[in-house]
């Protein structure tokens, strides 16, 4: 793009008209800042995406250029200049779109998009240019004898020679050489010095595979050939395949069609556990530069990543939610696996949802999707059935037993262990005896949901919250799970003075302490939040695991995640209950997903696995489905109750949530809103259901009441033009300036 700009101009009175950059400011103001261009020009001219040094308020700040124009709404005599231009040339076109899009789509501001989606380095003004290092090489020769009187350059020549790719300068001094001697050696021209990038170096040229390809059942190849079809537009794909049916081969055999053309891939993984997995499986596989980009990393590495995958460099990008924002030079391919899995949405400041978005981006980029999972969302499983995406079904595990079933235990009327039944005990017991390892699903961290009095039924909440606290006893203390607030346990009832203080129900904390008790010679692993806090300390834990001796595994949904457990051949989930009763519409869908996902963790390899369900509604219809016929079944009868209640994927929803530490305060803004929009979609005659306010499920949070407005339409465009004009209405309203509000576009959660 040359230096012009847009014919755009605003009221500008008498005046002639002048050149303005409009800039992206990390502000949560919907709007764009007007500056005056600084001098000289940069060498490519004004163009959107270059970023600038700007005087905000009393601070200078960082921005990109979002548009060119002539003219503005302020005279000149009140814009400022650009303080400083940071580069030669704008960032990536693509990076820009999705930031556009993501912005306009989320109702949210584009400064604030676009600091989110670009690495902190960037953020904080460094160039866009990847770290590099300085590697020592030998130059082949045949007169050594200058050498002779220099018996340490000549040691260090013979290092440099078993080292024909080159060493660091810090290797070399690991080895005990100094730079002298190194300078020496080189000015003698032994030695020469290269300056290579650190983040995905140009592969080497030949073979792209490390390891061979494994081959394909039927149902894969015919998978495999669908996408083969269309390897040059946009084409959708859901692959459904049972947990262990092999869909991540489906993705290498993809992505190796797409090196060979020097295309690059997106794999998104919704957790920074199976980063290291994965990385490993298609490092293990590929030649060609596999580079991964999540939370784990530090500034530095992060940038590289992001430079290596503009400048088409890296051919393989594994990462995490934010990774969707990752430039491509040459884009091939955008695989989500896990694609129903909550984490990759984003639930404060820009609140995306990551498979949303690689939806529109192969789009643009007119590239194939393909969205892996065993569970299926709601949403994408309309769109197969519908017919708007292609469905390819994975039925069969290479080990060839079927995924194992769910067995339904009733726990009424019954004592249990650590909230275990005497049945799964035995059930462990066995499996332990035959060399296997045993997974305890229980999705609640600490020893115990809460703590209660036996004298007078006290209960340990929450002071900030509605919400009881947890007790722990690694360390002994209560613990707020939803604002994070501690406190100490008591030594007695602080209403009755009783000194009967009861821990109620099972955490992992608990179920462990039970284990260890049942099986004192069996190592236990205890596998949460809690207890993987330390760097590496999951993958350390998985490789042990992975070692296959007899062991028991204690966890919550961290574990059900797409992990490879080929050693677990029985799973007991300690409680169904959690989900199937709960206010959100969305509950049961999740419920039930999870609990197929552990399921999937047994009976992965050559022994077939069994799973026993813990359960106080073992008549629950819902339930009874999912076990005797499978996720595929329950979720196509919950579609139809959605349909029939117009709710997602059916209809489009917007979720405003209002926020005060004056429960007065948030409600009286909240029904201001809600009485100003539906006069204005009744003038609009627009057809938006506009709901509440009401309180949100945990009313109290943090101190502060939530309250919420749910909008609903049949189409997007009518949901988005009702969000728009609510959010500008707020925007203007002076009193929303006193009470913290936000937009969620798509919820995916109603607290």
């Amino acid at each position: 793009m040359s230096d012009t700009f847009s014919s755009q101009t605003h009221a500008q009175g008498p005046s002639a008209p002048f050149k303005v950059l409009r800039v992206a400011l990390p502000s949560p103001l919907r709007r764009l800042f007007d500056y005056l261009p600084a001098h000289p020009t940069p060498t490519c001219g004004w163009q959107p995406g270059l970023r600038v040094r700007v005087p905000f308020g009393r601070r200078e700040v960082i921005g990109i250029v979002a548009e060119l124009a002539y003219g503005s709404e302020l005279p000149r005599t009140q814009l400022k200049s650009i303080s400083e231009v940071l580069d030669d040339a704008p960032l990536p076109g693509d990076w820009q779109w999705l930031c556009h899009f993501a912005a306009r789509y989320y109702q949210h501001s584009l400064g604030d998009t676009m600091q989110l989606a670009m690495p902190a380095r960037l953020r904080q003004g460094h160039p866009m240019a990847g770290r590099t290092q300085t590697l020592w090489l030998p130059v082949e020769t045949h007169d050594v004898t200058q050498l002779q009187r220099a018996p340490k350059q000549a040691e260090l020549y013979a290092l440099l020679r078993q080292h024909p790719h080159g060493l660091p300068g810090r290797a070399i001094s690991a080895h005990g050489f100094t730079r002298d001697q190194l300078l020496a050696l080189q000015k003698k021209g032994f030695a020469h010095s290269q300056e290579v990038i650190l983040t995905a170096p140009q592969p080497a040229s030949g073979n792209l595979l490390a390891s061979p390809s494994l081959p394909l059942n039927r149902e894969q190849a015919t998978a495999l050939a669908v996408l083969h079809e269309k390897l040059d537009g946009y084409h959708p794909c859901l692959l459904e395949g049972v947990t262990g049916s092999g869909k991540t081969e489906i993705y290498l055999q993809l992505i190796e069609a797409l090196a060979a053309k020097g295309k690059q891939s997106l794999v998104l993984v919704p957790e920074i556990g199976l980063t290291p997995q994965t990385l490993a499986r298609f490092r293990s596989r590929f030649r060609v530069p596999v580079v991964a980009l999540h939370s784990g990393l530090t500034d530095p590495e992060r940038l590289d990543v992001w430079e290596a995958a503009a400048n088409g460099r890296a051919l393989v990008i594994i990462g995490t939610r934010s990774a969707i924002f990752t430039p491509l030079a040459n884009p091939g391919a955008i695989i989500v696996d896990e694609e129903h899995d909550g984490s990759y949405k984003q639930h404060d400041g820009l609140r995306y949802h990551a498979r949303d978005l690689a939806v529109a981006r192969a789009h643009y980029h007119n590239i194939p999707l393909l969205l892996g999972s065993a569970t299926p969302s709601f949403e994408s499983l309309q769109q197969a059935l519908a017919g708007a995406y292609r469905h390819l079904r994975l039925t069969q595990r290479p080990s060839r037993h079927p995924p194992a079933k769910l067995e339904l235990i009733d726990l009424r009327h019954q004592r249990r262990q650590g909230g275990l039944l005497p049945g799964a005990i035995r059930a462990i017991k066995s499996t332990l005896k035959a060399g296997k390892q045993v997974l305890i699903f229980i999705n609640r961290r600490g020893f115990a949901p809460t703590l209660a009095c036996h004298g007078c039924g006290w209960i340990a909440e929450c002071n900030q919250c509605d919400s009881r606290m947890t007790l722990h006893r690694q360390p002994s203390l209560l613990a707020c799970h939803h604002c994070d607030s501690r406190r100490a346990l008591p030594d007695a009832c602080p209403d009755c003075g009783s000194g009967d203080l009861r821990a109620l129900g099972s955490g992992t904390e608990r179920t462990e302490e039970t284990l260890q008790g049942l099986f004192p010679n069996v190592t236990v692993h205890r596998i949460d939040r809690d207890s993987t806090r330390r760097k590496d300390s999951f993958e350390q834990l998985l490789k042990e695991i992975q070692r296959g001796e007899p062991c028991l595994l204690v966890g919550t949904q961290m574990l059900a995640k797409g992990h490879h457990l080929p050693h677990v051949t029985l799973v007991v989930v300690v409680n169904a209950d959690g989900g199937l009763y709960a206010a959100d519409f969305r509950a049961l869908e999740h419920s039930a997903q999870l609990l197929e996902q552990v399921a999937g963790r047994a009976g992965r390899a050559a022994h077939p696995g069994r799973v026993l369900v813990q359960t106080l509604h073992p008549d629950d219809p819902h339930l009874g489905q999912l076990a005797e016929h499978g996720y595929s079944a329950l979720a196509r009868n919950l579609l139809e109750e959605r349909r029939i209640a117009k709710l997602p994927p059916f209809c489009f929803m917007a979720l405003l949530r209002f926020e005060s530490p004056r429960e007065e305060a948030a409600l009286a803004l909240a029904q201001q809103a809600a009485q100003a929009l539906r006069q204005w979609l009744k003038a609009a005659n627009l057809p938006v259901r506009c709901l509440g306010p009401v309180p949100a499920p945990m009313e109290r949070r943090q101190n502060r009441y939530h309250i919420h407005i749910m909008l609903a339409a049949d189409k997007r465009s009518q949901r988005h033009a009702a969000a728009n004009w609510l959010v500008q209405w707020l925007e203007a309203n002076r009193e929303a300036r006193k009470v913290r509000w936000s937009i969620d576009i798509d919820p995916q959660s109603l607290a």
